[in-house]
C-alpha cells in the first residue's frame, strides 16, 4: 500500500469513527412541553432506590438487569432521590436510551447538598453527561417546615437560589422540583427559577382534577413525580381484602396512568413510584413489614394507608408483580 493509499485508509478509519460517535442530545423546553432533540418527550417513568435485602443503603448492584426489566415495560426516565457518584452507571444508562432526573437533598451531610452547596459540584462534573434529563431540587419539603426554622419561606428561598445557580452553571438542562402535591401562590411566586414543576400527587386512584388545576395557575411544563400505589392494603375496603394485594395495586395503578396518559395537553408524564420493594422502610430490612409513614397520605389506594414496602412494580427479588404489566401495556405505546 503506497503512501497515498494509506492516507485514504487511515481517513476512512477515522470517518467511521466520527460517525459513530453519541452526539449528545440537546434537552429544551417549549411551552408546556419538555423537548428532547426538538421532539416533545414525554416521561414514562420510574423512582428508582435499589436496596438489597437486609441492607439500608443504596447499591446499584442489580443495575444490568433492573435496566432490562425496565425497558421490558417501556419506562423511558429513571427518577432518583440523590445524585449518582459512579459515572458507569450513567453511562449503563444512557447505553440503554433512558434519561435521569437527579435528584439534589437540602441537607445531606455536605454531599452534593443544597445546604453546604456542594450540589453545584455535581452539576459541573456531570452536565455535559448525555443521560441527565433534568435536575431536581427537592422532594416535597414543603410538607416539614420543622426542617426550616418553621417557615416554608426559608425552603422556597433555597430552593429558587440553587435552580438559579444551576441555570448558571448549565443552561442545557431544565430544574425541576418535587412539590407535594399542587404548589400554592406562595411556592410559585417564590420559584421562579423553577422550570418543570413536579408534583408528588397521591389522590387516590384518578389525579385528573390535579391538571386542570395546573393549568388554571401555570403555563409551565409539569409531571408526577411521583404517584402510584402499594400492594398491601391495611384494611379490607372498596372490595379489596385485607393483607398482601397485588390486584388492588395494580387496578389503582392502571387507573392512575390512564388519567396522565389523558392530560398530555399539559402533563409531560410520571414517574411511578416505584421500582422495586424497599424492605428498610419498616422494621426489619430482611423483610417485608407493613407500616411505614409518609406525609400527607391519606390518598394513597385504597386503603388511604401507605405501606412504604410494597411499593414496587418487582419485588426485592425482582419478581414481576401485577403492577409490572399494567405499566407495560400504558409505556409500551
Amino acid at each position: 500500500m503506497n503512501n497515498y493509499s494509506k492516507l485514504l485508509f487511515l481517513f476512512f478509519l477515522s470517518s467511521i469513527a466520527c460517525t459513530s460517535e453519541k452526539v449528545k442530545d440537546q434537552i429544551s423546553l417549549e411551552g408546556r412541553k419538555i423537548l428532547v432533540n426538538e421532539s416533545p418527550y414525554f416521561i414514562k417513568g420510574i423512582c428508582y432506590n435499589p436496596v438489597a435485602k437486609g441492607d439500608t443503603a443504596r447499591n446499584f448492584k442489580p443495575l444490568t438487569e433492573d435496566l432490562a426489566l425496565m425497558k421490558e415495560a417501556g419506562i423511558n426516565t429513571i427518577r432518583v432521590y440523590s445524585p449518582i457518584e459512579e459515572k458507569a452507571v450513567l453511562d449503563e444508562m444512557d447505553r440503554v436510551g433512558m434519561k435521569v432526573i437527579i435528584g439534589f437533598g437540602y441537607n445531606q451531610d455536605g454531599k452534593f447538598d443544597i445546604l453546604s452547596g456542594t450540589f453545584i459540584d455535581y452539576v459541573n462534573r456531570f452536565k455535559d453527561h448525555n443521560a441527565i434529563l433534568m435536575w431536581e431540587v427537592g422532594n416535597e419539603y414543603n410538607y416539614h417546615p420543622q426542617w426550616f426554622e418553621n417557615d416554608i419561606k426559608n425552603w422556597y428561598k433555597a430552593m429558587n437560589d440553587a435552580a438559579k445557580l444551576i441555570h448558571e452553571t448549565d443552561p442545557s438542562h431544565p430544574v425541576t422540583t418535587a412539590h407535594g402535591d399542587l404548589p400554592d401562590s406562595l411556592a410559585l411566586s417564590m420559584g421562579t427559577e423553577i422550570d418543570v414543576w413536579g408534583m408528588n400527587v397521591y389522590r387516590w386512584d384518578d389525579p385528573s382534577d390535579l391538571f386542570r388545576e395546573w393549568e388554571a395557575i401555570s403555563t409551565k411544563p409539569m409531571y408526577l413525580s411521583e404517584a402510584g400505589g402499594d400492594s398491601y392494603m391495611a384494611i379490607s375496603k372498596a372490595g379489596y381484602e385485607q393483607g398482601v394485594n397485588e390486584k388492588a395495586q395494580a387496578e389503582a395503578n392502571r387507573n392512575i396512568l390512564k388519567s396522565v396518559f389523558a392530560n398530555q395537553a399539559v402533563g409531560s408524564g410520571v414517574a411511578l413510584f416505584a421500582f422495586s420493594d424497599e424492605l428498610w422502610k419498616a422494621g426489619n430490612p430482611a423483610v417485608l413489614d407493613p407500616g411505614g409513614w409518609a406525609p400527607n397520605s391519606s390518598g394513597v389506594p385504597y386503603d388511604g394507608t401507605p405501606n412504604e414496602e410494597y411499593w414496587g412494580i418487582v419485588d426485592v427479588d425482582r419478581n414481576k408483580k401485577l403492577s409490572f404489566e399494567v405499566v407495560k401495556e400504558a409505556y409500551d405505546r
